[in-house]
């Protein structure tokens, strides 16, 4: 039986048009060392400060401390199962969080998840990076307002205004946290008058 040649080259390039010859590929690397919630990493080389890694128990890392020959990632979460040698991949996502008016009033994890078990975060959503240069001092608003924290001793020595930076500073123990909170609480009646100060309170360590 004679086989023609051209219509076998046409079946062999149709056959050819529905293949993907397109590849993807993860850059990995390898845990040298870990502690204290911080992995040293070696073998990513191309990966960007702030950027999300995964290791092999698909608890995520964040990329800070970039070195010639190893990187610093910090841990979220439980690090315990994270040993020398574990595998960590990357995943060419900069560490964003969701924000939006939906998030007032509720308790997230420092990815957006909700942890007060009220459902989903509702409303409009805009993507922010966690690390990000802070506007210059010409580009922000002009402080002109005032604004009490509540606090009769502290009002009283220390003019404050709305988007004025603060620093609380002092030992450990020594009630820091306890003037934040409270400021906090006794904003409630500017929230019931309609011009509500908005506070959002982050826990570190």
């Amino acid at each position: 039986m004679a086989v023609n040649i051209e219509d076998r080259i046409s079946f062999l390039e149709k056959k050819l048009e529905n293949i993907d010859f397109s590849y993807k590929y993860d850059e990995v690397g390898v845990v040298l060392s870990v502690g204290d919630g911080v992995a040293t990493v070696v073998g990513l080389n191309k990966v960007q400060a702030g950027e999300l890694v995964e290791f092999e128990n698909n608890i995520l890392g964040l990329a800070l401390n970039l070195e010639e020959n190893s990187v610093g990632v910090v841990i979220f979460g439980e690090y315990s199962n994270i040993k020398e040698g574990s595998i960590v991949k990357r995943t060419d996502r900069i560490a964003c969080i969701n924000v939006g008016e939906g998030l007032l009033g509720r308790v997230i994890d420092p990815f957006g998840v909700p942890m007060d078990e009220k459902g989903d975060i509702q409303g409009e959503m805009f993507s922010m990076p966690l690390e990000r240069k802070a506007p210059e001092v010409l580009f922000r608003e002009p402080v002109n307002e005032p604004m009490q924290n509540g606090i009769k001793a502290i009002d009283s020595m220390i003019p404050k205004g709305r988007g004025q930076r603060e620093l609380i500073i002092g030992d450990r123990q020594t009630g820091k946290t306890s003037i934040a909170i409270d400021t906090i609480i006794n904003q409630k009646k500017f929230y019931d008058e309609g011009n509500p100060v908005y506070c959002i309170y982050v826990a570190i360590g």
